[in-house]
């Protein structure tokens, strides 16, 4: 059987992945002003779901390119999501890029409290100064605690991004925050996960840019 391979030019693969993309989505109804995340949530994945699961609170991408704007910091709950986001694009509106997953403090403070670090490390952001966006795509606990830090007003998340993968607490701590009262973006369901936390916060960056 002959292959044939679509000849394409290595500087021209993104565009043409993205017009493959609308071609395939066709007429589906995505919310006016997310068509950029949602369609490179689908790049980062192929996976078309995210056309359906993704879930933006009212004003959630107006907030969020505006904290960009105004030098908020991102915080994300793994080393692989803060590797994935453009920090020379975020540093360039005076934010930077937080993972407290591997520090020792947050290690010593999990074990003294019988939690996990994910959820540590979010009472360490709740510490920092300045706008803060978190993208969360690993561990729901991180979610669950940034729920109750909101409750007690410790912290205002500018954004808070939900996209933990997975099977324990995944859908209840994404629910949580739907229920938070700050803006959000989540993925709805058990899907997820550290890449599309950074993908999405490149795509917000990426709307700035352009």
């Amino acid at each position: 059987m002959k292959i044939e391979l679509e000849k394409v030019l290595p500087r021209d693969i993104e565009r043409r992945s993205f017009e493959i993309i609308t071609e395939e989505l066709g007429d589906y109804p995505l919310i006016p002003g997310t068509e950029p995340i949602v369609k490179r949530c689908i790049h980062t994945s192929a996976d078309f779901d995210y056309a359906r699961n993704l879930y933006f609170s009212d004003g959630a991408v107006e907030k969020a390119l505006a904290a960009i704007r105004g030098g908020a910091s991102i915080v994300t709950d793994t080393q692989m999501a803060r590797a994935g986001i453009n920090k020379k694009l975020l540093a360039g509106y005076g934010g930077e890029v937080f993972c407290f997953m591997s520090d020792d403090d947050v290690a010593e403070r999990a074990a003294r409290e019988g939690t996990t670090r994910a959820s540590a490390s979010m009472d360490k952001a709740a510490e920092l100064e300045g706008k803060l966006i978190f993208a969360i795509g690993n561990a729901p606990t991180a979610l669950v605690r940034l729920y109750e830090l909101i409750g007690t007003k410790k912290i205002s998340p500018e954004l808070i991004i939900a996209v933990p993968v997975g099977f324990v607490n995944v859908i209840q701590a994404k629910e949580l925050i739907l229920q938070a009262g700050v803006p959000c973006i989540a993925a709805l369901g058990r899907k997820g996960g550290s890449n599309i936390a950074a993908c999405i916060c490149n795509a917000l960056l990426y709307m700035l840019k352009n």
